[in-house]
Formats: C-alpha cells, structure tokens, sequence
C-alpha cells in the first residue's frame, strides 16, 4: 500500500505556466546508476502510471563498481553499466535518461568516487542546466548526508540543493531518507553489508515528517525488483548473499522528505 500518492502535478507553481499543457514532471538526479532504483523505482512507476513525464540524470556511471578491476577495468564496467541503466528504467517504464557531462566540457570530470573534487560552482552550474532543459514539478535526489554516507551522494545533494535555490526552480526538492521503521528493521543488516559507508547510519525520519512513503507490494514490487536485478553487476551478489525475498523486503521501501524540512532539522 502507499501512503500517500505522489502528487507531482500538485507540488508548486511551476505545474501552472502558462502555454500548451503538459505532463506533471518529475526528475530524479542521482550519483550513480542503480542509486535510482534502490530509492525511487516505486515513486518512478507511480508517476509514469499517472502518465507522468519522468527523467532519470546521472553524474557518474559507477565504473568503480567492481570487485575484480583487473579484469574489468573502469570503461568496462562503465559499458557495462549503462547497458544495466536502460534496462532497469525499462523495468519501471521510463524512457527518459541522461548522462549530462557527456559531450560538454565536463566530459571525463565526472568520475565514481571523486565528485566532492569537482568545484562546488559547476556542479551546481551543470544541475542547474538540467533544472532549465526539464522544467520540473518534482525533484529528488539524496539529502545532505548522502544517505549511505557516500561523497558522491552527499556532493550531488550539494549541487542539486545549490541549483535549486540558484534558478529559483518552483518544483518541490524531496530528499531519500529512511523511515524508523526502516532503521528498525533493516538496520543492522545495512551495517552488517557496509551500506553505511561511513559506519553511521542516516538520521531515521518519523512517518508523520516525510513527505512521500512508498511501500511496494504485488506487481509494484515485481517490477521494482526487476529494475534492481537489471543492474546485475551490483545486484546479483548481494541477492544472493541474502535471498530473492528478503532482499525483496529489504528494498520495498521508499521515503522522502522535503528538502526544506531536512535542512531546518540540520541547522
């Protein structure tokens, strides 16, 4: 069941401009491919269900992400995930991908692991860009702590926070988060697997405070699990280290909370 419905055609004034309609909008802007699926495939099939628009941004395509560089070296793995990336936004319905820094100056700048050593100003620079070419009503991506603890999720928060106040974007800006439920039950088992990278886990989130929880069931399951077994070269090993239905439970929920929220908790 879901909590509350994702209102993304609801969530500012930037739903109401003037000129021929178009569908509510939501963007997700995310480090590294799998990031997506992992927080937002559920709230990304509600929205394409709805007959949202839905895009998908990502900095990087986690060519880091192997245990065995020797053999399959960072432009391997970087093919290799992208191939993942199209498959598992299929899984969810969403047609809409972009890897931004390709092609542009900042091409081979966006590196896994090494987003902090970007100058703060382009990175908000290159979010901002994406704000103005897809005009959205929703944003999400992760909040200040990065969630796992992750530089690369914790300087795209930056950027993303830093764009959206710099375009003065009318969307709304959802950061991930967990609920305490969530901490509750899962947590020891992210500690146990290295999820908090930082050995802390996130600041667990109240359910009355969030602004969005999802969680996944029947087919919304199915197909989110899809979505994160089609990245098969981060997924299939820890899917197998825990089992199909436990890592089903695992993941099967979404949270949000608004931006504006998560940072007056901080200040």
């Amino acid at each position: 069941m879901m909590s509350e419905k994702p209102q993304v055609g609801r969530v500012g004034p930037s739903s109401a401009r003037p000129g021929p309609a178009r569908p509510p909008t939501l963007l997700g802007v995310w480090a590294h491919p799998d990031d997506e699926a992992y927080l937002s495939a559920g709230l990304m099939l509600d929205a394409v269900r709805a007959g949202h628009r839905v895009v998908v941004t990502t900095a990087t395509r986690g060519e880091l992400g192997t245990a065995d560089p020797a053999n399959t070296p960072p432009h391997v793995v970087a093919r290799l995930r992208e191939q993942e990336m199209v498959r598992s936004l299929s899984a969810v319905g969403v047609t809409e991908h972009r890897w931004p820094a390709q092609g542009s100056i900042l091409d081979g700048r966006l590196q896994d692991g090494r987003l902090a050593e970007v100058p703060e100003e382009i990175g908000v620079e290159l979010v901002a860009d994406e704000l103005r070419r897809v005009r959205p009503d929703l944003v999400v991506t992760f909040g200040p702590d990065g969630l796992t603890g992750h530089h690369d999720h914790a300087a795209l928060s930056r950027w993303v926070t830093g764009a959206w106040h710099a375009t003065g974007c009318a969307a709304e800006l959802w950061y991930a988060a967990v609920s305490v439920d969530f901490l509750d039950t899962w947590g020891d088992l992210c500690a146990d697997l290295g999820v908090w990278m930082n050995g802390i886990p996130p600041r667990a989130v109240e359910a009355s405070d969030l602004a969005h929880l999802r969680v996944c069931e029947g087919d919304a399951l199915d197909r989110k699990y899809e979505a994160l077994r089609a990245h098969v070269s981060q997924t299939a090993g820890l899917i197998s280290q825990v089992g199909e239905e436990r890592y089903r439970a695992w993941w099967s929920t979404e949270a949000f909370v608004r931006a504006s929220r998560a940072l007056d908790a901080v200040a």
